[in-house]
């Protein structure tokens, strides 16, 4: 019976083994011990925890004491189930059982605290298993190393891997993963780095994972030119290039200004039997964005959507600043109506690009507009939303709107930076308000903001257009010592 019910559960026909249990009884037979954890080994694998915890909780009525090998099946079900808690719990009755907790017990229940980011449980298990007279092994380190990497704790991870060949083992390409993706969520690119070479100098494979998380580490650290050589190689070292493989890449050339190399590698994806998903479109037309090719990003935006990729807030806001950087405001415009259609609600980000755009075109009523739109939405403004606004003001000389837009902004307690001040100082000295524009440099530098040459280049128009040669000349030699004066600079004071 036994060997039936064990040749069903290789297979993973639950329902017949399980018949076979309803069977073997009916024939008089009753299970063993063996029968049992064949049977909850077979739940954990289709993550019924229910039913594994259920039949382990039978087998003393039934007469079968549950071994090592019953609870780590449970444990491991309830780990594979996302059910922490019931697996430590397992492992805590265990000693009260009469079962002395193995290294498969632990595996499973450090394995399931890992799965819940559960990091400090982890490590407690893992602290535990030597006073438990149970020998970590290579799975043991490689559960908890993984715990770390999801804690964000690198050092830790880092420690673990440094301990293994003290405790005679060898890492292999689990624990060199996990360790390189510990550190790449850091921003460690150089530990990630120096951890992929230690692999390969010790003979370890790289697999998809390691490859992808050492790019991902260099395409964080803007290391471009990095991240294309790890990705070249990979293909030699048998290893395919996945959909992450090419978007961490993807992303680095967009980082690295390399708008060109970001659209031949998403050129590529079809051809190697991917699919490109909304982070590799995204990426792409980040890259075209900020290289100011807005045709190729609205080109690119248009083929997602053809493609049945839905975008999401990263793809709208990088195409509605590809618009605003290229002056296409109503198209800017347009891209922002359409994201609640999309199901996408705009963040600060998409209503100041926008605005943005409305600046650069002129249109200094709508910029208005819509930073009063934002309140309502549920997107309080931020420093680049007010600057944009009071810059189109300025450049419609609406010099009141500006020094309200400036007023409001300091009440929200948004700090004004340079180019808040400049635009002010500039609406000022458009509208001949000289005393107005002396008073917003000096609050310039009592609030620690230094001075650019906009902003003297302003203040000192403003007194020469005021007949104060003499303030104009002093502001002037003050510029001297901060700033290089300009065209303008020049002429205003001459």
């Amino acid at each position: 019976w036994t060997q039936l019910i064990s040749a069903h559960a290789r297979v993973g026909d639950c329902r017949r083994a399980f018949g076979l249990l309803d069977e073997m009884r009916q024939a008089g037979c009753e299970p063993d011990v063996f029968s049992y954890s064949i049977l909850i080994n077979l739940c954990a694998r289709s993550k019924d925890w229910k039913t594994a915890v259920s039949l382990l909780r039978e087998m003393p009525g039934a007469g079968v004491p549950p071994n090592e090998v019953s609870y780590s099946a449970a444990i491991s079900a309830c780990a594979k189930a996302g059910r922490w808690q019931k697996a430590v719990s397992l492992l805590r009755e265990m000693p009260g059982a009469g079962v002395q907790p193995d290294v498969y017990s632990y595996n499973a229940a450090i394995s399931a605290c890992e799965k819940a980011g559960r990091c400090d449980e982890a490590l407690s298990l893992f602290d535990e298993m030597p006073a438990a007279g149970v020998q970590p092994d290579v799975i043991s380190y490689n559960a908890t190393i993984s715990a770390c990497e999801k804690a964000g704790q690198w050092e830790k991870a880092l420690s673990l891997l440094r301990e293994m060949p003290g405790a005679g083992l060898s890492p292999d390409v689990i624990s060199y993963s996990a360790a390189i993706s510990a550190c790449e969520k850091a921003s460690r690119c150089n530990e990630a780095l120096s951890l992929f070479d230690e692999m390969l100098a010790a003979g370890v494979r790289p697999n998809v994972i390691s490859f992808n998380a050492t790019i991902s580490a260099c395409e964080k650290a803007g290391r471009c030119d990095e991240a294309l050589s790890l990705f070249d190689e990979m293909p030699a070292a048998g290893v395919q290039p996945d959909v992450i493989s090419y978007n961490a890449t993807i992303s680095a050339c967009e980082k690295g200004g390399q708008w060109e190399k970001a659209l031949s590698l998403l050129r590529e994806m079809p051809g190697a039997g991917l699919s490109p998903d909304v982070i590799s479109y995204s990426a792409a037309i980040s890259a075209c964005e900020k290289a100011s090719r807005c045709n190729e990003a609205l080109s690119l935006f248009d083929e997602m959507l053809a493609a049945g990729v839905r975008p999401n807030v990263i793809s709208f806001n990088a195409t509605i600043s590809a618009c605003e950087k290229a002056g296409r405001c109503d198209e800017a415009l347009l891209l922002l109506r359409e994201m609640p259609d999309a199901g996408l609600s705009p963040d600060v980000i998409s209503y100041s690009a926008a605005i943005s755009a409305c600046e650069k075109a002129g249109q200094w009523e709508k910029a208005l507009s819509l930073l009063r739109e934002m309140p309502a939405a549920g997107v309080p403004p931020n420093e680049f939303s007010y600057n944009a606004t009071i810059s189109a003001c300025e450049k419609a000389s609406r010099c009141n709107e500006a020094l309200s837009l400036f007023d409001e902004m300091l009440a929200a307690g948004v700090r004004p930076n340079v180019i808040s001040f400049s635009a002010a100082i500039s609406a000022c000295e458009k509208a001949g308000r000289c005393d107005d524009a002396l008073s917003l440099l000096q609050k310039m530098r009592e609030d620690g903001v230094q001075p650019n040459v906009i902003s003297y280049s302003a203040a000192i128009q403003a007194c020469a257009a005021a007949q104060q040669p003499d303030e104009a000349l002093r502001l002037f030699k003050e510029a001297l010592r901060s700033v290089e004066p300009d065209r303008i600079t020049f002429n205003a004071v001459l």
